[in-house]
């Protein structure tokens, strides 16, 4: 069966209370849809007010009011006010069937709820939604908030991607939406949620989410990264020496001591010397390949170097957190590089194995974010890419 694109749209105000990561997990873990794009936006008035009409003209397969409360709300909260626009969050999705297993899990409105007993919190919108009535004919809507919207139907879902693929040609992938004065005492750092939580359908790419949320940062930049092995290759290449240096010796030690023991013989310091040199040194290499092969899903050695800038071969995210001391915030909820040494309740206690796979990786100061963000520019995004060939393949003009 043909596989096509939809999306999930999480509005500003369940961004703004930190609720992306538990919409993700939801998303990821009951869906059988790949995630091939995300991108933190800030719609303007143009945008909204299209955005608007198209679920204002949408079929009425709900209940008969949904989707002008819909258009109202888009209109109102969407766009931009008071001078500033808003973050929302674009998922983009890839399968068979994408509008309906969406729709599914986004779930539809509680409007009848007769007490917090019948509320079940099966859905997206079960848990993060409101829809609250003045009066029991529910004739007029006192508050309505549906943390997340997606389309009804396929050729719904492609005109609303063709609308946002037409406004994201020129868009930065990092938002900038707050006065100036507020970037004076900012930092901006950057988090990898690495290729060991996209093995599978999992909750735990959310889940990461989730717990980098306790720091009260903003996400200002999310991206879908398949690192090539050049990426990979430069942006681990300042642990490279301190690697060798750490490890060569060991290694050195490791090798002389085995060698002690196979063959029942006292060998002189100077021969471990030499083989720190030769075989530590060998083997250091080799761990600084398995480190790239992990983030890339192949081995520098094992590809053409005319090949190195390909995308790779596994899924990471890669996120922007912004706000004061957001290196040192973001890097306490990570935790020790080696999780079996990392504090009880961080992530890579929660989610790691080893040192290599620890669940997540995140810049150790202001000056790293900004060298790791040149080498997997992060000012760039590949969701419109991924849209405006998705379309071409549907005949679907662009606006």
């Amino acid at each position: 069966m043909q596989q096509s694109l939809s999306y999930v749209l999480v509005t500003p105000y369940t961004v703004a209370k930190s609720r992306t990561g538990g919409v993700l997990s939801r998303l990821l873990s009951r869906i059988n849809l790949e995630l091939v794009g995300a991108q933190m936006i800030a719609m303007d008035r143009q945008v909204t007010d299209s955005y608007a009409q198209i679920i204002r003209s949408r079929a009425k397969e709900e209940e008969a009011n949904i989707s002008e409360l819909l258009y109202t709300y888009i209109e109102r909260n969407l766009g931009p006010s008071f001078g500033s626009a808003h973050r929302s969050l674009l998922l983009i999705f890839r399968g068979e069937n994408p509008t309906e297993q969406l729709a599914d899990v986004v779930g539809s409105f509680q409007s009848d709820v007769a007490s917090v007993e019948t509320v079940t919190g099966e859905s997206i919108r079960d848990t993060y939604a409101d829809l609250i009535y003045l009066d029991e004919e529910q004739t007029e809507v006192r508050y309505f908030e549906p943390a997340v919207i997606t389309a009804q139907t396929q050729d719904e879902a492609d005109q609303t991607l063709a609308l946002f693929a037409s406004w994201l040609v020129d868009k930065s992938n990092i938002i900038t939406n707050r006065p100036a004065d507020y970037y004076k005492d900012v930092e901006r750092t950057l988090v990898i949620i690495k290729p060991d939580n996209w093995k599978y359908a999992s909750s735990r790419p959310g889940m990461i989410i989730d717990m980098f949320s306790r720091s009260g940062l903003r996400i200002v930049a999310i991206k879908v990264l398949k690192m090539s092995v050049a990426q990979a290759l430069q942006f681990y290449g300042p642990t490279k020496d301190g690697l060798k240096a750490r490890l060569a010796p060991i290694y050195g030690m490791q090798a002389r001591e085995l060698l002690e023991s196979e063959f029942n013989v006292h060998l002189p310091a100077r021969l471990e010397e030499t083989l720190t040199e030769s075989f530590g040194d060998m083997y250091s290499e080799e761990q600084f390949e398995r480190i790239v092969e992990f983030m890339a899903g192949i081995k520098p050695s094992d590809l053409d170097p005319s090949d190195y800038d390909k995308p790779g071969l596994v899924k990471s995210m890669v996120l922007i957190y912004e706000g004061k001391n957001a290196v040192q915030k973001i890097r306490t909820i990570l935790g020790a590089t080696d999780p079996n040494k990392a504090a009880a309740g961080t992530i890579r206690r929660e989610f790691g194995s080893n040192i290599r796979v620890n669940a997540a990786h995140a810049s150790d100061s202001t000056e790293s974010s900004e060298r790791e963000m040149a080498v997997l520019a992060l000012d760039e995004n590949p969701t419109q890419a991924i849209l405006a060939d998705y379309l071409a393949t549907r005949g679907v003009s662009l606006p």
